[in-house]
Order: structure tokens, then sequence, then C-alpha cells
């Protein structure tokens, strides 16, 4: 029984998909500043794009982690351009694969992006007391932990920027793994989760700890807003619903959005998620927590 459920297990994480398919605008506001391809670092996946719509005052920004189960997906897919039209400046990040490095590659180019983009803040206006992430998937998980890992030194890096912050003000979690043993048991087959750790949970037990967002979690991290579907068997919903209970008894200000009949990714979902309804929470919870308090 442990065996065909490790088998399944790696061929379903195999399979989540790359990216979640966006909606972009038809029309970027006008006087949108646009940066494609930015480097933060020197590796060929260290890369972001920056949208800024015109404004007088600096604007808070909303970066997108794109899923693909840590091995594959881009930034060129990201479904928060729409929010552009809201008063925010919208970031897509790549980060380096699995296979290209392990865990902790992917947080710390995370982290690094993040910096980089409070080191330059001023050059393309952007309010650095006001920084959002969210992702999908692989870059869910990413998400979950930029919220919790606030201070972890091991996680932050070498990737530049030291003296600037990588702490984020809201985190968006679109059905990130957020307990990787449960999700990827020790003695299992390969599949994406231990790729991502390079070996076999049960041996990289202390590694496989710090990659899980709820051994991070205090009472001041940043509010979380978690979507998942309830029909997800690529990552379960019991996933989201550890991190949003370990989230409340910690005292920290979450939400578990739950979509009947959602997949992973899936049309269910991607037709849930864009109902004007959903949008709209999106978006309140983002204001609620990046727009300057007059």
């Amino acid at each position: 029984m442990k065996f065909w459920f490790a088998v399944t297990l790696a061929i379903v994480l195999s399979a989540i998909p790359t990216t979640i398919p966006a909606q972009a605008p038809k029309e970027l506001p006008t006087g949108t500043k646009i940066d494609r391809d930015l480097a933060y670092g020197e590796h060929e996946r260290q890369k972001f794009d920056l949208y800024v719509p015109k404004s007088e005052t600096p604007l808070p920004l909303i970066i997108w982690i794109h899923g693909g189960g840590w091995e594959g997906g881009s930034k060129d897919n990201n479904p928060m351009m729409l929010l552009l039209a809201k008063g925010y400046a919208i970031a897509g990040i790549n980060y380096r694969y699995s296979k290209q490095a392990p865990f902790p590659a992917q947080i710390h180019d995370c982290k690094a992006a993040i910096r980089f983009l409070r080191a330059n803040a001023k050059k393309h206006n952007l309010d650095t007391d006001h920084f959002g992430v969210c992702g999908a998937s692989a870059g869910g998980h990413l998400v979950a932990l930029l919220g919790t890992s606030d201070g972890v030194k091991e996680l932050e890096g070498d990737g530049g920027n030291p003296k600037e912050s990588s702490r984020v003000q809201a985190v968006c979690d679109w059905f990130g793994p957020t307990d990787l043993l449960k999700l990827s048991p020790a003695g299992g087959s390969p599949n994406a989760v231990t790729r991502l750790i390079g070996g076999d949970l049960g041996v990289k037990k202390d590694l496989t700890a710090s990659a899980n967002p709820i051994t991070h979690i205090a009472k001041d991290d940043a509010p979380f807003l978690i979507i998942h579907g309830d029909k997800d068997r690529l990552v379960p919903l019991s996933q989201s619903e550890l991190l949003h209970e370990a989230l409340k008894k910690a005292g920290v200000e979450t939400e578990l959005l739950i979509f009947k009949g959602a997949g992973h990714g899936d049309q269910e979902f991607r037709t849930q998620i864009t109902t004007t309804e959903n949008r709209d929470k999106t978006v309140k919870f983002f204001d609620k927590h990046l727009k300057a308090k007059s």
C-alpha cells in the first residue's frame, strides 16, 4: 500500500501545471512603465519583470511567484496583472529550478529579488513598506515561506543587498504545499518534493523542516489569504488547512477560501478565481494591508 501511494504521488506531483493562465488586461493603464528581464542576480533564472503605472506617489507592489513543481514554470504568465488598474505596481519573478539547485536556492532567490526591489524602489517609484506576494502551487509554497520566515538567517541567502529587508506585508497563497513530509512521506519514490529537497525527506529531516512554512510561524507574521480547491488531488486541501490553523493558533490574521469542486489550478479553479466576488476579495485583502493608511 505504501509503495503504490508513493508511485501515485510521484506521478501526480510530476504533473503539477507550470502556470495558471492569466487574464491580462486588454490595455495597461496609461503611462505604465514596463521593464522586462531585469536581473537581480547572475544566474539566468534570476530575473524579473516589473510594471509600474504612472503615479505621483510611490506605489505598493504585488509580486507574483509562479508554480511548476519547483522544476518548471515562468514569470511570463502573471495573473496579478489585472491589479495594475487598482493602483498597484506588479512584478513577476523567476527563480532557480530544483534541477539547477536544490532547496533553499528557491527561497534564497525570492528573498534576493525582494531585497533588490527594495534597494531600487526609488528608481521604480515603489513603496518599500507595502510589498505583497501571491503564488500558486510551488509558488504558493514559496510565498507562504516568505510570509513566515522573516529573520530566519539560513533562508536569506547571499543574493545581495543584505541591508534591505525581505519581509512582506501580505501573502496570498494559492494551493501551496505547507508540510512537505505529509505530502511526500519518508521512503517514497522520487518526486517533485524529493527533487526539491535533494533526497529522501526522512533522511533530510532538518532541511525539510526548514522548507516548511509552518515551521517558522510567529505572531508577527504577515496576514494570509489562502485559496484552495476541495477536489485538489495534487496538493490536498489539508495542506492549506494545516497552515491556516497554525497561523490562527499563533494569532496571525488568516482567511481560508475554499473553492467547491475545484482541483489543482484546473478550469473550475480558474473560473472561480476570476469571478467578480472572488476577485474583489483578493483586491480588498491587498487594499487592506498594502494601501497606506490615511
